[in-house]
């Protein structure tokens, strides 16, 4: 299984497994990870699974979409790493993704 590390504000990581395709987003609220709220349960129209992916993963994951890029305006401290996380697609490649979740959320 896949492993996805969040990282919270305070510094705080968090590394759990991940079921090959669920979404970041699920993930993260199947292991109580604090600070996604996924107010919408992931229909892309609200921005409360806002996070930001670690730099070196920015490039393996595929562009967002415009759905997605809409969202994200409306997201607080928006960043050019910022992502929805349950626009995130969990896959074998993923293994060892890193996301920080932002100070808040809407």
């Amino acid at each position: 299984m896949p492993k996805i590390t969040y990282i919270e504000q305070d510094g705080t990581e968090r590394t759990v497994e991940a079921e090959a395709g669920s979404t970041v987003m699920e993930t993260a609220i199947n292991n109580d990870i604090p600070g996604i709220l996924a107010t919408c349960g992931g229909s892309c129209s609200c921005a409360t699974c806002h996070v930001y992916v670690d730099e070196d993963w920015v490039d393996k994951l595929p562009p967002p979409e415009l759905d997605e890029n809409d969202m994200l305006d409306t997201a607080h401290d928006l960043q050019e790493n910022s992502r929805l996380s349950c626009q995130i697609k969990v896959t074998d490649e993923l293994d060892g993704l890193i996301v920080t979740t932002p100070a808040r959320q809407i």
